[in-house]
């Protein structure tokens, strides 16, 4: 069976863990990070094989495991990304937004066909990224536009310097337009899908985003359309927020947990 690292044990780490330790990813989870020990602590008591938990997010791959799991945040990917692979580990990434910083891409990329590993990025929130990769080398414009409750979105960087007050909004309003690299860089935690839309497609300067505050929905939509010498493909996604941080979409957790569990299976493979 595959062993596995786990960096961050918030709501996101935890759904992983559980369907690690009920089985429904044929693997063991052996050791855990997190920034915060009582939060690393709170979730291995929740788990019947009780995983080891490190001292620091570099020790996690110095373990004999077979990939590490990120589902800590941009910043991590940043700090521990290279080292893991480094060690010869995989690397599964949940905070996709990290990549879109072209140098942090060119050196993790460069690692992976050099130490001969592979960084795994669920598709998250969103369906369709295997269209969207089919047709890569022949797409001319995609866009994205998100809709969230404002409570989804608070505690955004973008809200450091914009006058927008969420708790005054009472219809829907749009909050941002701009390119995807912008809309990863202001909005690190809520915004993932429009990492992986870029890097599927035609890049983050040319993959536009448009952020919809909508008081009255209790769904995180995400509404894609792709054109090009293709044709045209439409894609709308209406997901329910995770009960324990709806920041996240539940879709997100379970594409996460799909992702890592045919990592440790052996069997037929579905899909681009």
């Amino acid at each position: 069976m595959k062993r596995i690292g786990l960096l961050g044990c918030g709501a996101i780490g935890t759904q992983i863990a559980l369907a690690i330790d009920s089985g429904k990813i044929p693997g063991i989870l052996t050791h855990v990070y997190d920034a915060s020990k009582e939060t690393a602590i709170e979730l291995v008591s929740k788990l019947n094989s009780k995983p080891e938990i490190v001292e620091n997010s570099h020790l996690l791959s110095s373990h004999s495991i077979n990939i590490v799991v990120e589902a800590a945040s941009q910043d991590a990917v940043k700090d521990v990304g290279l080292s893991v692979l480094q060690n010869k580990r995989d690397l599964m990434i949940m905070s996709v937004g990290a990549l879109l910083d072209e140098s942090i891409y060119d050196i993790l990329s460069d690692a992976c066909e050099h130490f001969k590993k592979t960084i795994y990025l669920p598709s998250g929130a969103i369906a369709g990224l295997d269209g969207i990769k089919s047709v890569k080398d022949e797409l001319e414009s995609v866009s994205l536009t998100t809709t969230k409750h404002p409570r989804s979105l608070k505690g955004a960087k973008f809200f450091e310097t914009s006058q927008i007050d969420l708790n005054a909004i009472s219809d829907s309003t749009t909050i941002f337009e701009g390119t995807a690299k912008e809309a990863v860089s202001l909005f690190p935690a809520n915004i993932n899908v429009a990492a992986l839309l870029s890097l599927s497609g035609i890049g983050s300067e040319k993959t536009i985003v448009k952020i919809i505050a909508d008081p009255n929905t209790d769904k995180n939509t995400h509404h894609i359309e792709a054109a090009g010498k293709f044709g045209k493909m439409n894609f709308t996604i209406e997901n329910f927020p995770d009960s324990n941080n709806p920041k996240t979409s539940r879709l997100a957790i379970l594409s996460a947990i799909e992702t890592l569990r045919k990592y440790c299976s052996d069997d037929i493979q579905i899909g681009t």
